[in-house]
């Protein structure tokens, strides 16, 4: 390595110390002279043309390693054979040929050729750019190669790296090179690379379109393997910026060395091995590929998906039968293929005793056939690569079997006769015409309407200069042979294109084929991928089905990712979503939440209604508590028909019947009113239920209030034996009707200013929205209520101050029982309905209102009942007014007969009607 460096530095000063000769007039004799010829091998035919075209073409595959103990500077001699890298050569020639003997393009003129085998390597191709410029071994640059021809223009140099390496020299004089295969998108860059252009898209567009594919069958995990060169390093750095644009991973990255080294091939291949990633992109060229193909046969690796870059994908070096297994089924982008005219024909026309000199064919010739030519010096199946073991292999063996000069082209079976995969090829002929189309156009400039100021000057053939030609080289734009537009922009790169999408299967004879499964268009900044539903794809899979690759699956509906630290974002957890939000989609990030009215399912997949509850009459409870509604409303009714039925009885008529009836009614009221508190609460069932239960136990209280205070008057007469001022039934009357006045002016005024809504509670339960009322002012709720219990503390203070009062029928003391039962439920409601939610927060306060007036109805009304129905013999006016013997124990005196020791009048007023 060191050696082949100071050849470089060695011709590379002496090009510039040309240079500064130049500049010397006086002097004649030359300073210096180079000590070493470079070695280059090819093709030229310059003579009577007016204009040559270089070409650089990897004829070869490798240099062989220099012996390091030499110290001057040797250059290196080739091996491998390239029988791809041939036919791009012949091809090239064969296209200048044809554009010599057509009359519309440059008719004046003729191109000749020289071409430069670049042996793959870095080092040809800067030995080759020299010679173009210098003439080898002239001392300045004269643009004239070494036949002393005008040079136009380079076709090459058949690699990224290789053309990057020679267009730094080129560039430096502004000489066009026009690229056929290297894509690497940092030749693009005009400011390093002013006069290189090239008719194959740049790894930009093949990059996204990658991208594109790898989205489209739903990859989220690939690998990353380049070559260690320009093409590799830049084709994945320009693939990783699209990958993670796209929110996708590359699982590694690795590089195959240009020179073997066991180290970091084993390096790349254990990360192919270990990784969890099925899909693996590689970008490199077929050359650089083959030593890694074969440790993937070695170490028996399968089950692997690859994606190719345009650079390999078509290669017949590794599309081999034998290497089906490990790479079948790789899947990659291809330039166009064409058909080429009398190409086939003319790789037909070539055989080493047409020119015992070129020691290129005959090495084909040997190469192909397996033979040696007579009387050649030319090695047979020359390799100095270190192989797998680590070994140098020196193979000079020359084949026993002599070459004939009888042997059949049509025999053979290699990539330089196959013209069904006319890619690069087609490529190649492309460059040369784009030169040829420039310098046609520049051959017809006119006078005075020239590109070139002052004066819209013209250049001229052969005295042009390099800058000139690059004007008409930009932006060019031809039709192809086969009908095609060729459209360059100004950075020089192909402006609109397609890729074919190819897919490696086995035919019926075993042979890899390229099958076309789709297309990848691009236009400016415009991409589309293309692959018809009917595309059959063969993947190497054990189950032949679409490989699945992933860091991690992708997410299922309910959860979302998480990230893990330090790891791509391919790489997650699933985390379940909350309650109340969703992931409909599989592998969503984040979790949406649901609407107000919605809540998740159970599985967190999708939003549905969140229940509603209210006590609807349609469930148990609801029905049972309508039943125990209804009867106790029927159950009143029945006391009221027994009280007009009996109203004239003596114990009917006892303590004013009217309030007995008008308590019977409110108690109809107060137990059909819990029917409002069921079913889906609307806002006049808001209103109404409240107020109607208010006012239904102000009547009912009042009216009680009123019996009260007559017992209570009924007490103070017993105990102070003198006769009082008589309570005229009227004033009862108007008890209630001022109690029942107040409540009802509370009540407007409650509907009037704060009146209660229906509205849904949804902060109760997250998973049920229960429509409730919402009471509105709680301080007018307060006074309503408040104002009944106060009516219904008055009835138990003057009825347990009047308990005592000798009755047979326990008036008093039936009330007290009744108001305790109402203070006991109500007490007891209190806590009960604030520690519950929702419908039984609503069925608590039923059971209150019903427990409070089935106690009414038990205390007051059903003793009476009782003697009425079914004591009869107790309902006389003696029993109730207390006129019986004292020893019948059975029956006790009523308030009425204390009334009438006293006063007869004073009884009648204020106990009777």
């Amino acid at each position: 390595m060191a050696s082949r460096m100071t050849c470089l530095a060695l011709g590379f000063l002496a090009f510039l110390w040309a240079e500064l000769g130049a500049q010397d007039k006086t002097t004649e004799e030359p300073q210096c002279r180079l000590m070493a010829k470079f070695n280059l091998s090819g093709y030229v035919d310059a003579k009577n043309h007016s204009l040559v075209i270089a070409g650089l073409f990897p004829i070869h595959s490798r240099i062989i390693p220099l012996d390091e103990s030499i110290l001057e500077p040797v250059s290196p001699m080739c091996e491998g054979f390239n029988f791809r890298g041939f036919r791009w050569m012949k091809t090239m020639i064969h296209t200048i040929k044809e554009i010599n003997e057509r009359k519309d393009i440059l008719p004046n003129h003729t191109l000749g050729y020289q071409i430069f085998d670049s042996c793959y390597t870095i080092t040809k191709a800067m030995e080759s750019a020299l010679v173009f410029l210098t003439g080898q071994e002239e001392f300045q640059p004269n643009f004239r190669n070494s036949t002393g021809s005008i040079l136009a223009g380079m076709v090459g140099a058949g690699g990224s790296s290789l053309s990057v390496a020679a267009s730094r020299i080129l560039g430096l004089y502004y000489m066009p090179q026009v690229g056929y295969t290297s894509s690497c998108s940092i030749l693009s860059d005009k400011f390093q690379f002013p006069s290189y252009l090239r008719v194959v898209p740049s790894d930009k567009v093949q990059s996204k379109a990658m991208v594109t594919l790898i989205k489209h069958f739903g990859w989220v995990w690939v690998g990353a393997i380049a070559a260690d060169d320009d093409y590799g390093k830049y084709g994945v750095k320009t693939f990783k910026e699209n990958m993670e644009t796209a929110n996708l991973c590359v699982a590694f990255s690795e590089t195959i060395p240009k020179i073997y080294s066991n180290e970091k091939m084993q390096k790349a291949v254990t990360a192919v091995k270990t990784s969890t990633a099925r899909v693996v992109v590689l970008f490199t060229s077929d050359i650089d590929l083959s030593p890694f193909v074969l440790e993937m046969v070695h170490h028996n690796i399968t089950d692997r998906t690859w994606i190719a870059s345009e650079a390999w994908i078509t290669s017949a070096l590794i599309a081999k039968p034998e290497y089906f297994p490990y790479f079948g089924g790789t899947i990659g982008f291809a330039i166009p293929r064409a058909v080429i005219p009398g190409l086939k024909e003319f790789l037909y026309d070539v055989h080493p005793s047409k020119d015992p000199d070129d020691v290129l064919t005959i090495e084909f010739w040997q190469t192909a056939f397996n033979c040696t030519w007579p009387n050649s010096s030319v090695p047979y199946n020359v390799d100095h690569r270190v192989n797998m073991t680590g070994k140098e292999d020196r193979l000079y063996d020359m084949s026993d079997q002599l070459c004939t000069g009888e042997e059949k082209l049509e025999d053979l079976k290699n990539t330089y006769l196959d013209t069904s995969q006319l890619r690069t090829t087609n490529n190649v002929k492309q460059a040369v015409y784009a030169i040829a189309y420039a310098l046609d156009n520049l051959s017809r400039c006119q006078e005075g309407r020239g590109p070139y100021t002052p004066n819209k000057t013209c250049a001229y053939i052969p005295t042009f200069h390099f800058w000139q030609l690059m004007y008409y080289m930009k932006g060019i734009k031809f039709k192809t042979h086969d009908g095609k537009w060729l459209v360059l922009d100004d950075n020089g790169d192909v402006l609109h294109g397609h890729y074919d999408i190819l897919n490696w299967q086995l035919d019926n004879n075993g042979d890899v084929s390229f099958a076309t499964v789709g297309k990848f268009n691009f236009r400016d900044a415009m991409f589309e991928l293309v692959i018809p539903r009917n595309s059959t794809i063969f993947w190497n899979t054990e189950t032949s089905k679409l490989p699945y690759s992933v860091c991690t699956d992708v997410c299922r509906p309910g959860t979302r990712k998480g990230i893990r630290q330090g790891q791509p974002i391919c790489c997650f957890d699933c985390i379940p979503c909350a309650d109340g939000y969703v992931s409909e989609k599989p592998g969503q990030r984040e979790c949406d939440a649901c609407g107000e009215d919605d809540w998740s399912n159970a599985q967190k997949s999708k939003c549905v209604p969140k229940e509603v509850e209210f006590l609807a009459y349609e469930e148990a409870l609801g029905f049972t508590l309508v039943i125990l509604s209804i009867f106790g409303a029927l159950v009143v009714l029945a006391v009221t028909v027994v009280y007009v039925i009996y109203r004239h009885t003596p114990l009917v008529k006892a303590n004013d019947r009217e309030l007995s009836f008008l308590i019977q009614m409110s108690l109809v009221i107060t137990v059909l009113s819990s029917m409002l508190f069921i079913g889906k609460p609307v806002n006049w069932s808001c209103m109404a239920r409240q107020v109607t239960l208010a006012l239904g136990f102000c009547l009912c209280l009042s009216s009680v209030l009123g019996k009260t205070i007559s017992l209570f008057f009924a007490y103070r007469i017993s105990k102070s034996k003198t006769r009082l001022i008589s309570m005229h039934p009227i004033i009862r009357k108007l008890i209630v009707l001022v109690c029942v006045l107040g409540e009802i002016g509370i009540c407007l005024a409650y509907l009037l200013l704060e009146p209660p809504r229906m509205f849904k509670n949804i902060e109760t339960q997250n998973v049920k929205i229960i429509f409730e009322c919402n009471e509105g002012s709680i301080e007018f709720l307060c006074s309503i209520f408040g104002f009944d219990v106060l009516l219904a503390l008055l009835c138990f203070l003057t009825t347990f101050v009047a308990r005592q009062l000798p009755d047979n029928y326990y008036e008093g003391k039936c009330i007290t029982f009744a108001m305790l039962v109402f203070f006991i439920v109500w007490i007891s409601f209190v806590p009960a309905y604030l520690s519950t939610k929702g419908k039984f927060k609503v069925a608590v306060e039923i059971f209150a209102i019903l427990a409070s007036s089935y106690g009414l109805l038990g205390c007051i009304f059903l003793p009476k009942c009782f003697i009425i129905l079914l004591r009869p013999k107790r309902n006389t006016e003696e029993t109730v007014g207390g006129r019986v013997p004292t020893v019948d124990r059975s029956i006790q005196l009523t308030s009425a007969s204390v009334s009438s020791e006293l006063n007869n009048t004073t009884v009648s007023t204020v106990l009777d009607e």
